[in-house]
């Protein structure tokens, strides 16, 4: 049996220099901002402790504050609350752009406003699943943090339960961050697509896809392997050429400004400059970083899509590309 994963790992790189061959600035510039929201992702959960009460000065010079002073309440809560509403809007554009991409990519026309206008309804409804399948797992691991220091926090001397309590439950974090993971995964590169052709909610473009999953398992297991090995490569040669590219931009940036200060000798206004120069580079490398991953979002779309439709002939969303990188 031939497995489509393996069969399509060069017909990807012939799609994407199709779509993206022969360079057009203005093109780039719409798929990276597109690439800026969907080429990476925000889920950092962490977790923070803290005791209350009294704790004797051992010199008697009385006691150390039991709460916290309510200005620094006050600032964590914003920062808290910005952070959340930051993270939520960030989520919220990177589902709707996801179906921007694709449609892109089906219609071989880039065109921002139009795909948002079209399925800005089916990028809310993704970002409502990725958040369901999300919470569980982050409710799993805050329960692990909490229960890992609940003996710390309890004043109990036995780091042997701490070490049982990591010990026991870091498989079983690892086993639903791999489940969930694959249903992210396959949401993203083959629910939308389904999504987008029969203009339909996450849930019905699962009903479509899990029938074919439960009957071509092998071949989407070998997708998710391949493309796990894939993610890795592009990856790390994309944090190669980010890296590359800050050396080189960091060598003139760098020489202006100790000219800069020096010309104003040391004076604040040398050092607001510095700064100055300092957001620039940053915008700059946020940019150079988009710019690297259109390529890579590019290939890594098309070639699920064309896996996809190598194992179901109806699910196929790009038959005429497919028809000429094969011709």
């Amino acid at each position: 049996m031939a497995l489509h994963a393996a069969q399509n790992v060069g017909d990807a790189i012939d799609a994407t220099r199709e779509f993206l061959f022969p360079f057009e600035l203005r093109r780039w510039l719409k798929l990276a901002v597109v690439a800026l929201f969907i080429g990476g992702g925000l889920n950092a959960p962490s977790g923070q402790f803290g005791g209350s009460g009294s704790t004797p000065d051992p010199n008697g010079g009385g006691e150390l504050p039991a709460t916290l002073p309510a200005d620094f309440v006050t600032i964590l809560a914003v920062v808290a609350a910005v952070a959340v509403a930051f993270a939520l809007v960030f989520g919220i554009i990177g589902a709707i752009m996801e179906f921007v991409f694709v449609e892109s990519i089906r219609t071989d026309e880039v065109r921002l406003r139009r795909y948002w206008s079209d399925r800005w309804r089916q990028g809310l409804r993704l970002f409502g699943f990725r958040v369901l399948i999300g919470l569980p797992v982050l409710a799993l691991f805050l329960g692990w943090v909490a229960l890992f220091f609940a003996p710390l926090l309890m004043s109990v001397q036995l780091p042997e339960i701490s070490a049982g309590v990591f010990l026991l439950g870091l498989p079983v974090l690892l086993v639903v961050g791999v489940v969930v993971g694959a249903v992210y995964s396959f949401t993203t590169l083959f629910v939308v697509p389904l999504m987008i052709q029969n203009d339909s909610g996450v849930l019905a473009g699962w009903r479509r896809l899990w029938p074919s999953i439960k009957r071509e398992w092998k071949q989407y297991g070998a997708f998710a392997l391949i493309g796990a090995v894939l993610t890795f490569v592009v990856g790390l040669i994309a944090s190669m050429a980010v890296g590359i590219a800050a050396i080189v931009l960091l060598i003139p940036f760098a020489i202006v400004g100790v000219l800069v200060y020096l010309a104003l000798s040391f004076s604040s206004a040398g050092t607001a400059l510095i700064a100055v120069l300092a957001v620039i580079f940053a915008v700059v490398m946020l940019v150079v970083w988009a710019l690297v991953q259109v390529p890579i979002v590019a290939y890594l779309r098309y070639y699920a899509l064309l896996v996809l439709g190598d194992i179901e002939a109806e699910f196929d969303i790009i038959p005429d590309q497919r028809e000429a990188i094969r011709d």
